[in-house]
């Protein structure tokens, strides 16, 4: 769902035979509450893949430069396995794909 799909105006309407704004219709935005839970819901999990994303390629570079050692190695597995999990079941609560987590940037490509 785009952003644009969630702010859908209404048709411009006068009240009781008066226009507003000197002669100008108001104009109302009518938001679906369902349809913006679910994109707020859908940007604020994307930059929470995004970061885990990025935390794992920080873990795999400190593993490779040696900087930590084989129990933090397996603390911080063990807490990206979880954050995996909930990040996955949060997006089933959601109701979206995995594909929807991929946001598109335009020229810059895809987000993840």
């Amino acid at each position: 769902m785009e952003l644009r799909d969630l702010l859908k105006p209404a048709e411009a309407r006068e009240i009781e035979g008066e226009a507003l704004d000197g002669g100008a219709a108001r104009r109302r935005v009518e938001i679906d509450p369902e349809a913006l839970r679910g994109g707020l819901g859908q940007l604020a999990l994307t930059l929470i893949k995004l970061i885990h994303e990025l935390l794992e390629k920080q873990a795999l570079r400190r593993m490779d430069a040696g900087s930590i050692d084989d129990d933090q190695i397996e603390a911080i597995g063990a807490a990206l396995m979880r954050q995996a999990d909930e990040i996955e079941r949060l997006r089933v609560v959601f109701g979206l794909e995995r594909e929807d987590l991929n946001l598109d940037l335009g020229p810059l490509g895809r987000l993840l």
